[in-house]
């Protein structure tokens, strides 16, 4: 194998394994991590872990760069990537270098052997990279851990640890059902299945439907859990670059937080970090300095102005079309909007173009297709949106045409969102050339 070509050999091998098939029992991940060597308690970290439908990624990237300004070395995992693999395995926030995502690969091939031996099956996709990731953090010896979830939390791979630090459930809805139940209240069981006996909760409460399932399942584990709901904090102050907000919790002396985010949702998110380091902390606590962490936190994909006025945002769902639509009424701005829009056929992609249509109202919508054979055809799509909606509806199949048709609609003083699909927003970072880095 020549060296120049390593990456894309392990690239193309986990890709061709396939992402959506029968998972393997958290038995058998426990296993394959004790081989790989980095099993529970085979090396000293402490585990935080999250899930969650909507928020979980922001809430890991808060809490890796929180727990970076205590001085602590923080290996995170997310889920999933935009443009390059490696953005899934991080070390103080920075991406693994291809060199160090070869060797995590290599180490993980040397492992499946010893797995033949023993009679078990090949990993998953997910739990390929989650024992990749594993590999690395205890080679480079972190002291913290971030695990976001892939899939639902009971059955994820990363589901493994019997005694993390802290667990953390982000904001629920309706996605996924097909694998996780098709009410509110079946999804957020599956998410409860990470909250583990005696471990400290974190979670959002503003869903009265799903905040009644974790307290249940807290309190079956005898879990302390501290509720973030739409009392936990007050809004100052939201414009098209950031958001400030308030704690009402006298832990946070009356401290204003700014994020440079947009997002009105991104505050909740802020909120669960902060109450998981107050868990971790208690009163050894840097208030100051958490407050200068946020402000600078840049998360891609997440509400990110990519060019001037250009905001690409991961919502892929239901409640994350309905959080970007009260972000974008809650900023009261004026002039033009253009939305650049795709989606994936096993999405509830009819139910986030309507809430587009009538919450949004936008002057022009654009519609592209994703390079995947998920993708949802642009026929459908330019149906439904002109079933919903008189304003312009303009379909363009290739989507770097569809992007210079956006920016033309968009014009000097307008404002183009591109959103619907986080392979739309993989696919817009690799067309502009951008490096995925914190």
């Amino acid at each position: 194998m020549q060296k120049k070509t390593d990456y894309q050999t392990a690239e193309k091998y986990i890709s061709d394994i396939p992402k959506f098939t029968s998972k393997n029992s958290l038995g058998h991940t426990r296993r394959f991590l004790e081989l790989l060597g980095c099993g529970e308690g085979m090396f000293p970290a402490r585990i935080i872990h999250v899930a969650g439908t909507n928020g979980k990624g922001s809430v890991c990237m808060y809490l890796q760069e929180l727990l970076k300004s205590e001085g602590r070395r923080v290996g995170s995992f997310f889920s999933p990537h935009l443009v390059k693999m490696n953005e899934r395995i991080r070390i103080d926030g920075k991406e693994v270098s291809d060199e160090e995502f070869i060797e995590s690969f290599q180490a993980v091939q040397r492992t499946i052997e010893r797995m033949k031996a023993e009679g078990l099956a090949h990993p998953t996709f997910f739990e390929f990279l989650f024992g990749m990731a594993m590999w690395t953090f205890k080679e480079k010896k972190v002291e913290d851990i971030v695990l976001e979830t892939g899939l639902g939390g009971r059955l994820d791979a990363t589901n493994v640890f019997r005694k993390p630090a802290l667990t953390v459930i982000t904001s629920i809805s309706m996605d996924h059902m097909q694998y996780l139940g098709n009410t509110i209240a079946e999804i957020a069981g599956e998410k409860a299945g990470i909250i583990k006996e005696g471990v400290p909760l974190v979670y959002d409460g503003t869903q009265e439907e799903s905040a009644r399932v974790l307290r249940e399942y807290a309190a079956k584990r005898h879990a302390p859990c501290r509720e973030i709901g739409k009392n936990a904090y007050e809004i100052l102050k939201i414009t098209e670059k950031d958001i400030a907000f308030s704690s009402l919790n006298a832990y946070y002396e009356n401290t204003v937080w700014t994020l440079a985010n947009p997002g009105i949702y991104q505050a909740e998110n802020a909120m669960l970090a902060l109450t998981g380091m107050e868990i971790l902390y208690g009163e050894d606590k840097h208030l100051l300095q958490w407050q200068k962490v946020l402000a600078q936190v840049h998360w891609e994909g997440r509400m990110e102005e990519i060019l001037p006025n250009v905001f690409l945002d991961g919502a892929h769902n239901i409640g994350a079309i309905e959080a970007f639509s009260r972000t974008l009424k809650a900023q009261h701005t004026t002039g033009k909007r253009v939305i650049l829009f795709s989606a994936v056929k096993d999405k509830e992609y009819e139910e986030m173009i309507r809430c587009l249509c009538s919450e949004v109202q936008a002057d022009t919508y654009i519609l592209t297709e994703i390079e995947d054979k998920r993708k949802t055809e642009i026929e459908t799509l330019t149906r439904l949106f002109r079933t919903y909606t008189d304003q312009k509806v303009i379909p363009e199949p290739s989507l770097k045409k569809a992007f210079e048709t956006a920016l033309a609609e968009k014009g000097i003083e307008g404002r183009l969102y591109c959103l619907g699909s986080l392979y739309l927003a993989g696919m817009l970072e690799e067309l502009l050339g951008r490096q995925i880095s914190c």
